[in-house]
């Protein structure tokens, strides 16, 4: 219990939140969490607490939203995460979810939760509409397996980041409806979408943005704060892979498996076909379910050089980065998007230890 302890206050530290230190056993940020029912999905035992405590790292609600041309504060090769909803493009920066974890947004009717986990690399965008009624999502200042457990505040109840589903509280086993996002580079994520918007610095929170708060956790590999259920020596913990989870099945793509120009796989997961674009150079990866309402088996290659297009099929369709048809027989029409998320190589290891891993 001592070490754990002792990693809380590293992570207190680190984010530099102005909030009570509350360290695991202490009974101020319990595993209960706040949602009243003490009936966990997960072993409780394995729930930590990480040290701000509740709300001590702050969601963001309806952030300001700037031209790609003023965001002064990001640099090239800074990591962003991307979501389009028709024309309306738009970027959440990793240095500012860095220090807030969840991002609140409204793009026309849908209602996205991008939650992001700086200990385990991970970024998911969420629907919000929890039955029938729209919620935010909040920092419930626990972690599984070193990553976010985020909570609703309409139920009170604490989400899995990672598992994408409801562990605790009255919407129990509900699965996350989640959302296409990309995560790439500043420089990519503008050739794709010169006209978007991002999220500004001007959050209503006194953060230093330009710092990056956990030390040199993410260049360490051998650094952990928090313990995890299980790890795997495969490939360095801190590698970024791309993991698609289907039916209970998990094949991890990792970035060093994209060359330089822009790659397309199409492999089968169960009983799924699954197309998976990246490129190395450009830092990114995306898959989808290789299905069309007619059930035609669509053969995709890669287009060089075109962003937002990133491949095409052997009926003459133009297919973009999130899998939507914009040119040829079958404009408008959109591939599902698989449950898959970038993140840090350990992460996957601790969550699906049964895991496939891509080799090309």
């Amino acid at each position: 219990m001592r070490g754990i302890k002792m990693v809380a206050v590293l992570l207190f530290v680190f984010t530099g939140q102005a909030c009570e230190k509350n360290l695991p056993g202490s009974g101020n940020n319990s595993p209960s969490g706040g949602s009243g029912n003490d009936l966990w999905s997960i072993p409780v035992k394995d729930v930590l607490d990480g040290g701000p405590g509740k709300d001590g790292i702050p969601a963001l609600l309806d952030p300001i939203l700037i031209q790609a041309e003023e965001a002064e504060f990001l640099d090239d090769d800074d990591l962003v995460i991307g979501y389009v909803q028709g024309d309306d493009a738009r970027a959440y920066p990793h240095i500012i979810l860095d220090w807030h974890e969840i991002i609140n947004d409204q793009l026309g009717e849908v209602s996205i939760a991008v939650n992001y986990c700086p200990l385990t690399g991970t970024g998911i965008g969420w629907n919000r509409e929890l039955d029938g009624e729209v919620t935010t999502f909040g920092v419930s200042g626990l972690l599984y397996n070193s990553n976010l457990i985020p909570y609703d505040r309409s139920t009170g109840s604490n989400w899995s980041q990672i598992l994408m589903e409801c562990v605790n509280g009255s919407l129990l086993g509900t699965h996350a409806e989640t959302f296409p996002l990309v995560e790439t580079t500043w420089a990519t994520w503008k050739l794709m979408y010169p006209d978007t918007r991002v999220v500004s610095t001007e959050t209503g929170h006194s953060r230093d943005y330009g710092r990056y708060p956990y030390g040199n956790y993410r260049t360490r590999d051998d650094f952990l704060i928090f313990p995890v259920g299980n790890t795997d020596d495969r490939f360095p913990n801190k590698e970024r892979v791309h993991g698609i989870i289907n039916s209970g099945s998990t094949r991890i793509f990792p970035l060093s498996v994209f060359g330089d120009s822009l790659s397309v796989f199409q492999e089968n997961l169960i009983s799924n076909r699954l197309v998976v674009v990246g490129s190395q150079k450009d830092n990114f990866v995306v898959s989808y379910f290789n299905e069309v309402p007619d059930g035609v088996d669509l053969i995709f290659s890669p287009r060089q050089n075109e962003y937002p297009v990133v491949m095409s099929d052997q009926e003459g369709n133009l297919w973009d980065v999130f899998g939507r048809a914009v040119s040829g027989p079958r404009e408008g029409q959109q591939l599902t998007h698989a449950r898959s998320i970038m993140g840090y190589w350990f992460s996957f290891a601790a969550f699906y230890p049964g895991l496939s891993i891509y080799e090309p």
